[in-house]
């Protein structure tokens, strides 16, 4: 199955292998540059089916450090254009863009938050830090909330001139999207705190304003945390009911992953460990899924697929390790998988 074509709206993937989008902290004022050129065109060369763009902050304070990428500008779409073309063109990969804000998980570096000269007053949905020793985060008026909306239809809007394949809006690892679904970290008591309904108001109006930007050339996915770790947060059956009202909101995919709100939660990690989320997300709720985490080998992905765990299989170390991982594995089955014309004396060992 990992070499069977996949189709969401009009866009076909020529296998189910992702590169799972990963933060480079390689950026200036949000640009892309060569490196990314690169790093990208690399994993295209591989034969990847989907590559996601890593976390792209739709406005300054979107980001998690000063060096991440962003989209809140013409200037940076067009940067990141000119790898997108290059995949189209050199490979028969697809390529996506991950939209995101950190929240009040932003304006930081190695993980500790540097000083507001430095960086910048985090925002979020309740004056809540993620950490006891960080600044107060300023707490999103019900306008402000809606002017976010606006900033991720803005973002889309250009990742779609720029003529990314797939939108991913990134509601996972404790970022402002899911700041907002959980009430560990929400409690606010207008509209957009609450009750469930309430919680994912937020993550709802923006995949419908993204949607107003994107046509069926365009698809839309949306990573969730399926499980925050923490009781009486965010869980598994949180994640199977919003899944269920994403699909008839033309979400197209969930990508399952997990935790990151917490500080602190406890987390057993072994080589596969959030598949069961993804899994339960995929066959409660009809929703096209894709399994990441610690997911290293082809035998292991393949069985996630036959097992009906998930439907694509997101990548993330083990691509960085081995871009080739896609066409390694066609080799050792013998399945079709694009590899790059001037390579192909290397198809067959002497």
């Amino acid at each position: 199955m990992l070499y069977t074509p996949i189709q969401f709206r009009n866009v076909e993937l020529k296998n189910r292998w992702v590169m799972s989008p990963m933060c480079m902290y390689s950026c200036e004022n949000g640009m892309a540059n060569d490196f990314h050129l690169v790093h990208y065109g690399s994993r295209a060369q591989g034969g990847t089916g989907l590559l996601v763009v890593e976390a792209t902050g739709v406005e300054p304070r979107g980001r998690i450090t000063n060096h991440c990428m962003g989209i809140w500008n013409d200037e940076q779409a067009e940067k990141l254009q000119r790898i997108v073309e290059f995949v189209h063109q050199n490979s028969d990969s697809k390529i996506g863009i991950q939209l995101a804000h950190a929240g009040r998980k932003g304006s930081t570096w190695n993980n500790v938050q540097i000083p507001v000269e430095e960086g910048w007053e985090t925002i979020a949905p309740s004056s809540i830090p993620y950490h006891p020793s960080e600044r107060i985060p300023h707490a999103l008026s019900t306008d402000e909330v809606k002017k976010q909306v606006q900033n991720f239809k803005k973002a889309a809007g250009r990742a779609v001139k720029a003529g990314f394949d797939v939108i991913e809006i990134h509601g996972a690892h404790g970022y402002l999207i899911h700041q907002f679904l959980s009430p560990l970290s929400n409690i606010r008591t207008d509209e957009y705190g609450g009750s469930f309904e309430n919680r994912i108001r937020f993550l709802i109006e923006i995949v419908d304003a993204v949607n107003e930007e994107l046509n069926e050339d365009t698809a839309l996915f949306v990573r969730i945390s399926g499980t925050e770790y923490a009781e009486n947060g965010w869980d598994i059956q949180d994640s199977v009911a919003l899944a269920k009202i994403l699909k008839e909101h033309s979400v197209d995919l969930v990508d399952v992953s997990s935790g990151g709100n917490i500080h602190g939660a406890k987390i057993s990690v072994f080589n596969g460990y959030q598949v069961p989320f993804s899994s339960q997300v995929r066959n409660e709720s009809h929703m096209k899924t894709g399994a990441v985490g610690l997911i290293t080998e082809l035998e292991q992905a393949e069985k996630i697929l036959q097992n009906d765990e998930a439907d694509l299989i997101f990548i993330a170390r083990e691509i960085l390790r081995n871009p080739y991982i896609a066409v390694q594995g066609s080799f050792e089955t013998k399945e079709d998988c694009f590899f790059p014309h001037q390579y192909t004396r290397a198809k067959i060992s002497s």
